[in-house]
């Protein structure tokens, strides 16, 4: 189960010199900020929108939810586009929509066409995924894990810098002036990839599921118009559950497709892994307790005094409010991969829900004063930065390199529904808290809501230590010396017969896990693919031996956890004829 596998050259990563790297960095750096930023310039400029095209506020909000639409359903599709040999070219293309998006917003057209170029701005969501996997297989080990971990934190904090800059803008030169700083740096971004981005590592194929695109497009759309409209569960709330119960039977739907299907544009049976859909749900939780937070303290903060609560800040000066959530989230993620070597991504994601609470915490119980609001904005991003940099690596443990891009964009899928999910309850929330004829709601409502966002991040804390609890026994329990039989008990033995290796990367992934399952269960390996010479109907294949103390041992070692982590990384990348025999006593 160790050793390099016959054909492993076919697939190469292609690691750049150390004097490419420090300008690829960088560029990755650059692009996932602009994409996160041009994403979110939809939120500080709502109410402009609505005022200068003469719209109802619903209607100017779907400039925000139209860009998360198309990024929710573009990552995966992106995700598996990067997957193939084809990725420099899916990222160029990409940009390209994302910069005609921009010009769309800029130019003097009617509101449709604004909608239309928030959509394409939208598409940029799901380059993200594809940075982490050209990091992977591009830098080295220690340095690519570093660089997706601040890629994750960068995607998340991006808001927090897009913000302040466009609502500044908007105030001394309107809504197109505010959309032209979007056009700018997606240009740069343009230009920074197209001279930055390497091509993708040979031997690769990648095709686009596109029936499952189609359906998970129309379950997304529903679940964010649930979202974004809150009016449909307050004044018609049958609707409502009717558009829910739909969207779910669609996910079902998508779900058996993909199953089913022999290019999925997600392996969801690698999302059952349980070290994965633990991440993902940890993630989805997770996520709609972070954005509740950041929604509550910025709508806060430009409450009127009248309100008896509030600061009556400017859209500029409450975009300030996001500075410590944007500085301190970045510091936390440059510290996470380095404790990531002395705990567990896991217990990362663990405590850092646990700061997230605090932050929860602090604004229920504190928020009189300006300086308060910026101190739980602050303890929000260190909790958000360490979770979204903790968060690949849970994943990319049990991936291979070749499914990065596709494993990280399911994620983020996960997320952007989760912070959705997150925006909505929190106007519900407040929205049943305003009593009749009056504008804001009750300052006792954002206690609620705040306490609601801390249950969120108790399921979040919860779930991040059952998996904690799950890998720990996986890798640390200490491996049991084999009874004393005398030597009577027959032993066992793992016959593997490789037929076709289609994907080496997937094998290489195995190997490294596998190995450590069979050092775990006592085997030891004594055939790892060496020569062969085939007699009568033989047929000189790769074979592999691995002997056990006993037959049950084999069994057991076969039925492990830490070996269906390897088996889950390996997927469909041989056909193999595997088998288990008992030997003489």
């Amino acid at each position: 189960m160790t050793g390099q596998p016959p054909g492993e050259g076919v697939v190469k990563a292609l690691p750049v010199a150390r004097s490419e790297a420090r300008p690829l960095v960088p560029a990755l750096m650059f692009i996932a900020l602009v994409v996160a930023a041009v994403g979110s310039l939809g939120t500080p400029l709502i109410t402009s929108v609505a005022t200068s095209f003469h719209v109802s506020l619903g209607s100017a909000q779907w400039t925000l939810t139209v860009a998360l639409l198309s990024g929710a359903v573009a990552t995966p599709v992106l995700g598996r586009l990067g997957a193939g040999p084809h990725r420099r070219a899916a990222i160029l293309a990409t940009l390209v929509v994302v910069v005609a998006g921009s010009a769309l917003t800029v130019l003097p057209l009617p509101f449709a066409w604004l909608l239309a170029g928030r959509a394409a701005q939208g598409v940029g969501l799901g380059l993200t995924a594809l940075m982490m996997g050209v990091a992977r297989d591009h830098l080295p080990e220690e340095r690519g894990a570093a660089v997706i971990a601040l890629l994750s934190v960068v995607s998340v904090i991006g808001a927090g810098v897009g913000y302040p800059l466009a609502a500044l803008l908007a105030e001394f030169g309107g809504v197109r002036a505010a959309y032209s700083l979007g056009l700018a740096v997606t240009a740069a971004a343009l230009l920074t990839a197209w001279r930055s981005v390497p091509e993708a590592p040979e031997g690769r194929s990648a095709h686009v599921d596109v029936a499952g695109a189609v359906v998970l497009a129309a379950a997304l759309l529903l679940v964010l118009l649930l979202a974004g409209e809150r009016n449909l569960w307050t004044r018609h709330f049958a609707v409502a559950a009717g558009l829910a119960v739909a969207a779910l039977v669609l996910l079902c739907v998508w779900t058996v497709i993909e199953l089913r299907g022999k290019t999925p544009l997600v392996g969801v049976r690698a999302v059952r892994h349980p070290a994965v859909a633990g991440a993902n749900l940890a993630m989805f939780v997770g996520g709609i307790g972070m954005y509740l937070l950041l929604t509550l303290i910025t709508r806060y903060a430009q409450t009127p005094h009248g309100a008896g609560y509030g600061f009556g800040l400017t859209t500029f000066v409450a975009g300030l409010v996001l500075v410590p959530f944007s500085v301190l989230g970045f510091v936390a993620g440059k510290l996470t991969p380095r404790l990531r070597t002395r705990i567990a991504g896991p217990l990362l994601l663990a405590g850092s829900a646990v700061v997230v609470g605090g932050g929860f915490a602090l604004f229920a119980a504190a928020r009189s004063d300006l300086a308060e609001l910026f101190t739980a904005m602050g303890v929000l991003g260190f909790g958000v930065g360490g979770f979204s940099a903790a968060m690949p690596g849970v994943i990319l443990a049990v991936t291979p390199k070749s499914e990065t891009s596709s494993a990280m964009s399911f994620n983020y899928v996960v997320r952007s529904v989760g912070y959705s999910l997150g925006s909505a309850i929190g106007g519900l929330i407040l929205a049943a808290g305003t009593g009749p004829g009056r504008l804001f709601p009750d300052d006792s409502a954002y206690t609620t809501a705040a306490l609601a966002g801390l249950g969120a991040m108790v399921i979040t804390t919860l779930t991040s230590l059952v998996l904690a609890r799950r890998r720990s026994s996986e890798t640390d329990q200490p491996v049991s010396s084999p009874p004393d039989t005398g030597g009577s008990m027959p032993k066992g033995y793992w016959v593997s017969v490789y037929r076709t290796i289609s994907d080496p990367e997937k094998l290489a992934a195995y190997n490294k896990l596998a190995r450590l399952a069979v050092e775990a269960g006592g085997g030891r390996t004594f055939v790892l693919g060496g020569r062969v010479e085939a007699y009568d109907a033989g047929i000189a294949e790769r074979t592999v031996l691995v002997e056990f103390d006993s037959f049950e041992q084999a069994v057991a070692t076969r039925e492990s956890a830490a070996y269906q982590e390897a088996l889950a990384a390996l997927a469909d990348g041989v056909e193999r004829d595997f088998r288990i025999v008992e030997g003489i006593g």
